[in-house]
């Protein structure tokens, strides 16, 4: 490792920025004399000052800046070198309260904002009032420590990795970052040939926009060589067939010889043309820092390649400096490379990446063993980029951990929020959000107030927390773009707040329309029961996906053991459902007169699918069946129930509540039994408010109270499970989590 990493605190000093003497020393500047000229030293001293930016050595060789004098290019008075100078006296990048915290529009916004003012105070009539920012990362919303971060990894150079669910803004914040890093340091970088070893490359950095004024002197010179050299030929061949024909008469011979000189000139040529060197990344028309996003890219993609040559011989083949493919690591020098899904590296990839961020630089060679171009490698190529690595929450464990530790030890790591607080100031955030969608498609009607309202109203129900919003903008700008292709379909001038509902309708996901196709098979074939009472049978609720709601019915029966009694749970259960399960019979234990150890207790969760169950949000369903099958009580069937349960009776909270009571409404129940944690959480759409009944409960005992028919053996069963369990219920608090546990 070099000495430059261990100072940590100095940002010119990040292990990602090689010392210019590196490049230097095997550049194609050897032999140079020790004195320059008056303009050579100007034009050195720009490029001392340069590396001393943190940049490598760009240093002309002496016959680049002869090519510059002759075709009257950049000196060391260049207007170029000043706007340098101008470019390095830019404002600070913007705080953190200044990022996207301002909405503008052309309306006012209200004095006295209502709280249920979905526009959070805009007094607008359509999205074509509100101003998109110019710059991405003034476009940034929510994600304030995620963009606290990028802001402070931009002015220090450092690596970050963000984890967090898909579409929560992770690509977005990196190339935020580019338009923080600064623009002077960008680079051109060149390859040439090597009179030495013509499979040895060398490598040189120059300022941006030098690199083509190089080549194109190198191929202006080479042009002018080939000109006097095909003159000179003709000059040959002439004096060879005049002398074959009038003074030999042997013209067979004379074509032989003319032929022949014809070839040896063709084939010097090509020596002039390998002097001519390959630009291999061209930063001249870039106006901010580059960002390369390599995700899933192969190997040679990532780390650079060298083409094979099917001609390596005779004269044909093509010099091994013009067959060097850059990768995306040299391409983002002095920019950002981002890397989603980091884990889907192979482990060889990863490694030369852990290399490119030490180093600075990584060396081109062929990806392919059995490639000619395996035979080639460069010098070290400058890798002095900021690395993003993003990815969800199981990136982690198939990535390198010396990768990792690169990063954190070098960097940041961030974990992406799922929702954020709901506040008016967020609210127009998110109306200028669908503004932005709008801008950027250039094809959807602009969105009408209520439609705005009603797209804030859905980021509200999909956040799953009360008071919430959900952070998930790429899945919320789907639904913006299906109800503006729905408006622009109809001819319509605007989107309305009826193309919003028909887009949600629209753009179900594949779990909820499996979800709704289970519901109406199961009323086809009458395994969906709503009405009635019976006994240990329960309807349980559970979510497919992340926001598809389904009703399960759970069965319970009790058999005589012939043995050791046990429970018997059947539907595919994962772990973390079958724990619950056995909390469930822990409760039933304890609560039964019966010796449960002649017994058998037989639990089926009712076409649970082939991927089974999991979660623990069934435990009160489990326990209410199991109980009602112990003291042969029926149970109301018009009734559906979600909670996990504590080995003490405790109901605690779960996901997903909000589209598990729309799975009850849709499938026939009326009343729906939730624990009392997840009150808050319930946002059903308008048309499910008045088909169900929502009750919150925060005891096993208050279940068994609603869902039990009513006889007289349920009250004295209800109160024999409160004397045994109900000291919690006493203090009406609820035990465990307060935060819902997945399904």
């Amino acid at each position: 490792m070099s000495n430059h990493m261990d100072n940590d605190d100095s940002p010119s000093s990040e292990e990602g920025t090689p010392e210019s003497s590196d490049v230097t020393d095997d550049s194609p500047s050897e032999g140079r004399p020790a004195e320059l000229s008056p303009t050579n030293q100007a034009r050195n001293g720009d490029q001392t000052e340069s590396s001393e930016s943190g940049s490598e050595s760009t240093e002309y060789t002496e016959t680049d800046d002869e090519l510059f004098d002759v075709n009257g290019s950049k000196s060391s008075t260049d207007p170029s070198a000043e706007s340098t100078d101008d470019a390095s006296t830019e404002d600070e990048p913007p705080s953190i309260e200044e990022l996207g915290s301002e909405v503008k529009v052309d309306a006012e916004i209200a004095d006295e904002i209502d709280e249920d003012d979905l526009l959070g105070g805009l007094l607008i009539d359509s999205t074509a009032e509100i101003e998109i920012p110019e710059r991405l990362v003034d476009q940034v919303i929510g994600q304030e420590h995620a963009r606290d971060v990028i802001i402070k990894a931009a002015k220090q150079r450092r690596h970050v990795m963000m984890i967090g669910s898909p579409g929560t803004g992770k690509s977005m914040l990196s190339k935020a970052m580019t338009e923080l890093l600064p623009k002077e340091e960008l680079q051109d970088v060149l390859v040439y040939h090597n009179p030495d070893d013509g499979n040895k490359p060398k490598i040189r950095t120059v300022p941006a926009g030098k690199g083509e004024q190089i080549v194109d002197a190198h191929k202006e010179e080479a042009r002018k060589r080939n000109q006097m050299r095909t003159f000179l030929m003709w000059i040959i061949i002439a004096v060879v067939l005049g002398y074959a024909l009038i003074i030999a008469g042997q013209i067979l011979l004379g074509i032989l010889a003319a032929g022949i000189v014809y070839l040896a000139f063709r084939y010097a040529s090509r020596g002039s043309d390998a002097m001519v060197p390959n630009l291999l990344v061209n930063n001249a028309d870039t106006k901010s820092a580059p960002f390369r996003d390599a995700t899933g890219a192969h190997a040679g993609a990532l780390l650079g390649d060298v083409r094979h040559d099917p001609f390596q011989s005779g004269g044909m083949e093509t010099p091994s400096h013009d067959r060097v493919e850059p990768g995306a690591i040299h391409k983002a020098n002095k920019g950002v490379l981002f890397i989603d899904e980091i884990n889907t590296l192979d482990i060889r990839s990863q490694q030369h990446l852990m290399t490119a961020i030490q180093e600075g630089e990584f060396a081109i060679t062929g990806q392919s063993e059995r490639s000619s171009g395996a035979m080639v490698q460069t010098e070290p190529v400058p890798t002095d980029f900021i690395m993003i690595a993003a990815g969800n929450l199981d990136a982690m464990e198939n990535m390198h951990p010396a990768l990792r530790s690169r990063i954190k030890g070098y960097g940041y790591e961030v974990y992406m929020d799922d929702t954020i607080e709901d506040t008016p100031e967020m609210r127009r955030k998110y109306a200028r959000f669908v503004a932005q969608e709008v801008g950027n498609d250039g094809r959807l009607p602009e969105f009408e107030a209520t439609a705005i309202e009603e797209v804030i109203l859905e980021a509200k129900r999909r956040a799953g927390r009360k008071g919430h919003l959900t952070l998930h903008f790429r899945n919320l700008g789907g639904l913006v773009r299906v109800a503006g292709d729905i408006a622009r379909g109809e001819g319509a001038e605007h989107t309305t707040r009826e193309h919003v509902l028909k887009a949600k309708r629209r753009s179900r996901s594949i779990e909820q329309q499996l979800a709704d196709e289970f519901i109406e098979r199961r009323k086809d074939y009458e395994l969906q029961v709503s009405d009635g009472y019976e006994v240990g049978r329960v309807n349980g609720l559970a979510v497919m996906g992340e926001d598809s709601g389904i009703m399960l019915p759970v069965m319970a029966e009790v058999t005589p053991s012939q043995g050791p009694g046990k429970v018997i749970a059947t539907g595919q259960l994962k772990e973390m459902a079958e724990e619950s399960v056995q909390n469930v019979s822990a409760i039933i234990k304890k609560f039964s007169d019966q010796n449960l150890a002649e017994k058998d207790v037989h639990i089926q969760f009712v076409q649970a699918g082939q991927q089974g169950v999991d979660g623990d949000s069934a435990s009160i369903t489990v326990a209410t069946a199991v109980i009602s099958a112990l003291e042969d009580v029926g149970v109301r069937q018009s009734l559906a129930m979600t909670g996990s349960l504590s080995v003490r009776g405790d109901v605690l909270p779960v996901g997903g509540v909000t589209h598990k009571i729309e799975a009850a409404a849709k499938a026939g129940c009326d009343t729906v039994i939730i624990p009392k944690a997840n009150e808050q959480d319930v946002m059903i759409e308008d048309e499910y408010e008045e088909m169900v009944d929502i009750i919150p409960v925060s005891h096993i005992s208050e279940v068994l109270d609603i869902a039990l028919e009513s006889e007289g053996d349920k009250d004295s069963l209800v109160a024999r499970l409160k004397s045994i369990t109900g000291s919690a219920l006493d203090k009406q608090t609820v035990a465990g989590p307060q935060s819902p546990s997945p399904q």
